[in-house]
């Protein structure tokens, strides 16, 4: 069987401690991974200085270029995997093994990360928004000619990572980049990603000192966040709930996206089907960036009816299969209870499930001893249903019908919005949203990411802090 250590600092580490991971499909175990517990997650953080010293002995540019190469390592190379080796292809099955995804998902998220180790410097010039590079460099320097100087927050990155889908992890690497080291706590069914992603950047010269893996349970997971000078938590509403007033903990929970029509183009909403279909089905509804509501002035019956007919199409195919769109549930009862919680709002006269008509079909669908959820379009007739904004991971949207003039404050908090609309108006009222995290203006499918934009948040600004900074000294800065 296979096994995965923990990297104390980049060095593999067997513990006696193992976690089983099982087969999605057979239920047999499939991997074994060593587990970290708190008091040696808390014994290897007192050191947190030693890996952004070393880090530090690289210039920007030349971790650029490391990034770069990091990115043929990750796509096409056999990598180290504890005492054995893993190739692309036994990477694309062993996550397809653990986490139920289709092959052709997984090496589109591949084909993600392998995007940002690639394009780092444009991902770094979004982040920075333009900085001169150098400046991370030196500490100081001048932009739009003024004397600017920028500060670590914290020496490194803790990250509690999910299982939903391999393309989240792109939005830590950038912290390599910026010279900050790098505590991942992995998903207990994706281990795989991170763990590969290190031995990537390792491999195209990176300090193994920067790296350090701990398979660890929630305890270990709350340590990390607690001992490192900035932390990322991935996790549903429960779970980052915890960590709200933390301002070293940057949350990334449900995205709860939509697209918007505006009464400008409501009439032509047929020419958009794609871009609603796209952005709710990708990935295979798995994402933060997903599309979970679609939010219309008028005709959102039609629409509900035009994506039930297209979303009643998807059916379970095998994990090989390069026409799979959907994943299966780990855990057959995640999926049930998933089921039975829309199941249970459905009841009254303020909602429709309008694919169920379509399939003629349970939401719940086995296949090859897999459990699936089949993808669900509900009609919401009310903006306050609670269906009408919520998020699951499968492809799932509800319809909803409301007056332009209650845009955007009736969407609530969103991760990404996109406004298909020409109206000056609304298009000044959502860029002035508070409640907007990311603004897609036109048919751009929630999940087009661009690598000069930052994704949630911005990594850069919780990495780093700018001071105010003058100096008589202009010969001897010079020489620093």
């Amino acid at each position: 069987m296979l096994h995965i250590p923990i990297l104390r600092k980049g060095k593999p580490y067997y513990s006696v401690d193992v976690a089983r991971t099982v087969h999605h499909r057979t239920r047999e175990p499939f991997v074994e991974i060593s587990q970290a517990n708190v008091g040696l997650i808390r014994r290897d953080l007192l050191d947190q200085e030693t890996p952004r010293r070393l880090l530090a002995r690289f210039s920007t540019r030349e971790l650029l270029d490391l990034c770069r190469r990091a990115a043929g390592h990750f796509l096409h190379d056999p990598l180290p995997l504890g005492e054995q080796r893993q190739g692309p292809d036994e990477y694309v099955r062993a996550l397809s093994a653990t986490t139920g995804m289709p092959h052709v998902l997984v090496r589109k998220n591949m084909a993600k990360i392998h995007g940002v180790l690639a394009e780092m410097e444009s991902v770094l010039a979004g982040l920075t928004r333009g900085l001169d590079l150098d400046i991370l460099d030196r500490g100081f320097g001048e932009a739009d000619g003024h004397a600017v100087s920028f500060f670590p927050r914290g020496d490194a990155l803790g990250v509690v990572l999910p299982n939903n889908s391999p393309g989240v992890h792109s939005l830590w690497i950038p912290a390599f980049a910026m010279k900050i080291g790098l505590v991942l706590k992995p998903g207990s069914a994706e281990p795989w990603t991170p763990y590969r992603i290190i031995q990537a950047l390792m491999q195209a010269g990176a300090p193994p000192e920067a790296f350090s893996y701990y398979p660890t349970d929630h305890a270990g997971a709350n340590e990390i966040l607690r001992q490192c000078g900035r932390g990322m938590l991935f996790g549903d509403v429960g779970s980052t709930k915890a960590w709200r007033a933390d301002p070293r903990v940057e949350l990334h929970g449900p995205g709860y996206s939509k697209i918007v029509l505006g009464e400008d183009v409501i009439g032509e909403w047929e020419q958009y089907l794609d871009v609603m279909v796209a952005s709710i089905v990708d990935n295979g509804g798995r994402s933060c960036v997903n599309a979970s509501g679609v939010w219309v002035p008028r005709h959102a019956d039609a629409i509900a009816e035009a994506l039930a007919e297209r979303l009643a199409r998807i059916v379970p195919r095998p994990a090989e299969d390069e026409e799979a769109l959907l994943a299966p549930f780990a855990d057959a009862q995640v999926a049930r209870r998933l089921s039975q919680m829309i199941d249970q709002d459905l009841y009254g006269e303020g909602a429709t499930d309008v694919t169920a008509r379509r399939r003629g079909a349970p939401r719940i669908a086995e296949f090859e001893g897999c459990t699936y959820l089949l993808p669900t379009v509900i009609r919401c007739h009310d903006p306050e249903h609670p269906l009408a904004n919520r998020e699951f991971l499968f492809p799932y949207a509800s319809v909803v019908e409301t007056p332009q003039e209650h845009l955007p404050e009736a969407l609530g908090p969103t991760l990404v919005v996109t406004a298909i609309t020409r109206d000056p108006a609304l298009t000044r009222r959502l860029l002035s949203s508070p409640h907007v995290g990311r603004l897609n203006l036109g048919p751009i499918p929630t999940m087009r990411i661009q690598w000069d934009q930052p994704h949630e948040g911005n990594l850069f600004d919780h990495l780093f802090a700018r001071r105010a900074f003058q100096s008589a000294y202009a010969a001897e800065l010079a020489a620093v």
